[in-house]
């Protein structure tokens, strides 16, 4: 558990960094080369993908910070996490939970995620 942990933590990491080679170095760590991301906003596959949402979410959002909302869930090679997006140590702006599948090499090879607070015209 303590793996499954650490990868969620890299995966928020992925979300947090904002210089965009040191970005894509961590989603190559954290990400299969042909992972999928699927949200109710966007459905992209690939590290490429992956790394322009990232992108995207970071300047439509910025200045705010992805966190863990509680602990992560996991059994054989499924995890689930609630994440917040919101000012360092303040109220969260979004509420998320993601469900992410891993696979045989260790990294992300899916996430379904969920959003469960958003504001308005997001």
């Amino acid at each position: 558990m303590s793996d499954m942990n650490e990868l969620v933590q890299r995966y928020i990491a992925a979300w947090n960094e904002t210089d965009g080679d040191a970005r894509r170095a961590v989603v190559a760590e954290v990400f299969a080369e042909d992972a999928e991301y699927i949200d109710p906003l966007v459905s992209v596959q690939g590290r490429d993908g992956l790394d322009a949402t990232i992108a995207a979410v970071q300047a439509q959002f910025g200045g705010l910070v992805f966190s863990l909302g509680g602990a992560v869930d996991a059994h054989h090679d499924i995890a689930r996490f609630t994440w917040h997006l919101g000012p360092e140590g303040g109220e969260p702006v979004v509420i998320g939970f993601d469900v992410a599948r891993i696979g045989a090499d260790g990294r992300i090879g899916q996430v379904l995620g969920f959003l469960d607070k958003v504001p308005a015209g997001v």
